[in-house]
């Protein structure tokens, strides 16, 4: 957990309390007390928001290398190899991937994991589905670890192809707390060889 994740945390129980205590004085009768309270969390909530926005436009890129992990929680994915051969008009790049649990007494899973291929030009390829493919939400043991595999298929003019692993779909916490992948924040890729 990040300082950032902790100041989110107290963001939103400063949120609550001040929330009731409105409530609490417009029932007493107190509506102006009320308003104004009101009118100081909207100030201090768009303070946040802007700080939060502005450090997903400051915040680098995360690049990592094959073999780092990336994880979220106690969960991780790490590219453990990826190899190209040419094809007709194309090339296929295969992604020997590692899914693994840094849990020690719980059993998880990662929900809403996508990951694609990225070129230079910020282009996106999505993997080609397989039958045999490991799901990314598989349940993992308490600090097992599993292979997976992801075929995609890229033009032959692809360069500096790099794999990117990020949530897609849920609920976007992401967009209130400062260091996540949201707003202007590009999410991490894995430079690949």
């Amino acid at each position: 957990m990040s300082i950032f994740d902790l100041l989110f945390i107290a963001a939103f129980l400063a949120t609550a309390a001040t929330l009731v205590r409105a409530a609490f004085l417009a029932i007493r009768g107190r509506r102006v007390r009320a308003l104004v309270l009101l009118r100081r969390l909207c100030i201090c909530a768009a303070a946040y928001l802007g700080a939060v926005v502005l450090a997903s436009a400051c915040w680098p890129r995360t690049v990592l290398q094959v073999g780092d992990p990336r994880c979220f929680d106690d969960w991780c994915i790490a590219v453990e190899s990826a190899t190209r051969r040419p094809a007709a008009g194309h090339i296929v790049c295969v992604a020997a991937l590692r899914l693994s649990s840094t849990a020690r007494r719980v059993s998880q899973r990662e929900l809403g994991i996508a990951i694609y291929l990225s070129d230079d030009r910020g282009r996106r390829y999505d993997p080609i589905p397989g039958r045999s493919d490991v799901p990314f939400d598989v349940q993992l043991a308490p600090q097992q670890s599993i292979a997976a595999t992801r075929t995609f298929e890229v033009p032959a003019d692809a360069q500096n192809l790099g794999l990117v692993v990020t949530h897609e779909g849920g609920f976007p916490i992401g967009w209130f707390i400062a260091g996540y992948e949201a707003w202007f924040h590009k999410p991490a890729i894995v430079r690949l060889p």
